[in-house]
């Protein structure tokens, strides 16, 4: 197993095609936060592009296709296939794009608007995914987290590249 965080300067440099064509619109407010008492899992974020095959697996194990507009949840996983690419933005602004053959799980996400405060957990199971922090990671660093099959990443930077490689 072999886990690379690079830092945005040398990341830029190690951009897969898939993930060069995936750019994030910073100027893109975050999506308002999902009604309270709703049935459904809490809104974590929103797919932004879907290039080839990319699929959901939610907490009770239900795979679906995934396509621009999309919600995530607290438990998902998204899964790229080998020409799959997909780009998601967290509702604090936080940008995820994913390249071929990655699986990221959102372990934990929380938001609070009005104090722009919160958290973000994530595990990159395998694949390539380059992170680009949004409200609470340039406010809040070290309220981000990402695991890794080997390793637990706390976040410094605000532009990064994750890559894990192993076994899916």
């Amino acid at each position: 197993m072999k886990i690379t965080a690079l830092p945005l300067t040398l990341a830029l440099c190690f951009a897969t095609a898939p993930l060069a064509g995936l750019a994030a619109d910073a100027s893109a407010a975050p999506p308002a936060a999902p009604a309270e008492g709703s049935a459904t899992p809490a809104k974590s974020g929103t797919m932004k592009q879907v290039n080839g095959a990319v699929s959901v697996v939610d907490a009770q194990g239900v795979r679906r296709a995934l396509k621009p507009g999309d919600a995530v949840a607290v438990a998902d996983q998204v899964v790229t296939g080998p020409n799959g690419a997909a780009s998601l933005v967290l509702r604090d602004g936080t940008t995820l794009m994913l390249g071929p053959d990655s699986q990221l799980e959102i372990k934990g996400f929380t938001y609070d608007a009005a104090r722009q405060e919160g958290n973000v957990f994530l595990s990159m199971l395998r694949g390539t995914m380059r992170m680009i922090t949004g409200l609470i990671g340039k406010a809040h660093p070290e309220a981000v987290k990402i695991n890794t099959p080997t390793s637990l990443i706390g976040v410094l930077g605000t532009d990064f590249i994750v890559q894990a490689q192993g076994t899916p």
